[in-house]
């Protein structure tokens, strides 16, 4: 049973916005930390975006910096990802993941390593044309 889905994934023009939507379950209710990695055809998984839940502190890859912005809906558990200003090189599938545990001193190095992270989605394709 899928612990964390994504939904929200399509195809845009560039410029263009997309929101992604991450439902998480009871396993991942008391995550401290949830995130967005995206992996882009042919690479390796990078860390897009994430955000500490205790105090609602987020993180950005400089790449998307001003033009994505992580959010939690505590509420029913929801994380999104909400992305304006799509490059073609945005393009990739878009994981969203939950930590249960890290201090925050070291999340803050290390939140964009996929190492640790407990849960997985299996992903949503976004796909950016120029």
């Amino acid at each position: 049973q899928a612990q964390l889905v994504e939904s929200g994934g399509g195809s845009v023009q560039a410029g263009g916005s997309l929101k992604l939507s991450c439902a998480g379950s009871r396993e991942t209710f008391n995550a401290v930390a949830m995130a967005w990695f995206r992996q882009p055809p042919g690479k390796g998984r990078e860390g897009v975006a994430a955000i500490y839940r205790d105090d609602g502190s987020t993180y950005y890859d400089d790449s998307v910096k001003g033009r994505f912005t992580i959010s939690q809906d505590n509420a029913d558990h929801t994380l999104y990802l909400e992305m304006h200003g799509l490059k073609p090189e945005d393009t990739a599938m878009y994981y969203c993941a939950a930590l249960t545990y890290r201090p925050k001193s070291i999340f803050v190095r290390t939140w964009h390593l996929q190492l640790g992270y407990n849960f997985w989605g299996q992903g949503t394709q976004v796909t950016v044309s120029s």
